[in-house]
C-alpha cells in the first residue's frame, strides 16, 4: 500500500487546488485535488507535507493540521493510504502561484470547489473539512474505471451515489 498526503491549504476564504493535467501516466488526470505527494524514505506524513508543499507552491504554511486518515481502494493504481491535512497560506493576501510540474495551481473559492472536477470521494470528504473539527477516518473503494462504489466513514457506511467519474 502506498503512503501519501494531502493537503488543503486556505486563505481568504479560497483553497489551493492542484488540476492535474501535466504528467504522463497520472491515476489523477484531469482531476483537481489538493497540494500532496509520497512519502520518502525515512520521512514521517507531517515532514512529507512540508516537503511537498514547499516544492509544489513554494509557500510557507501555517497552523498545519492532521485532518483524516484515508483508505483508497483503487484496483487500476494500487491501494493508497494518505494523511490528509490542512493549513493555512502565510501573509495578508492571497499569494502568486508558480509554475508546477504536477499540474496548474489555482485559489478556488470554497463554495465552487464542487464544481470542479473531483474524484467522487473527494465530495465526501472535502466538505468534511468544512463540517469537523476531529479526526476522522474514512475508506473509500472504487471499481476498476473509477467510480466509487463504496464509503466507510468512521466504521459506518455512507451512503455512495451512482454516478461516473468526476
Amino acid at each position: 500500500m502506498r503512503l501519501t498526503t494531502l493537503c488543503y491549504m486556505e486563505k481568504d476564504g479560497c483553497w489551493l487546488m492542484m488540476h492535474r493535467v501535466r504528467k504522463q501516466q497520472d491515476e489523477n488526470s484531469g482531476k483537481w485535488i489538493g497540494i500532496g505527494g509520497h512519502l520518502e524514505d525515512g520521512e514521517s506524513p507531517d515532514e512529507c507535507m512540508l516537503r511537498e508543499i514547499r516544492e509544489e507552491t513554494g509557500l510557507a504554511p501555517e497552523g498545519l493540521r492532521l485532518r483524516g486518515i484515508l483508505t483508497f481502494i483503487l484496483p487500476d493504481w494500487g491501494d493508497e493510504l494518505t494523511f490528509l491535512y490542512t493549513c493555512h497560506a502565510k501573509g495578508d493576501s492571497l499569494p502568486p502561484l508558480p509554475d508546477c510540474q504536477e499540474g496548474v495551481l489555482q485559489w478556488v473559492p470554497l463554495d465552487r470547489v464542487t464544481d470542479l472536477s473531483l474524484w467522487e470521494g473527494d465530495r465526501i470528504f472535502l466538505p468534511l473539512l468544512l463540517s469537523r473539527t476531529d479526526l476522522f477516518s474514512l475508506k473509500l473503494i472504487y471499481a476498476p474505471g473509477g467510480s466509487l462504489v463504496r464509503a466507510v466513514l468512521d466504521g459506518e457506511e455512507v451512503p455512495v451515489l451512482p454516478g461516473t467519474p468526476g
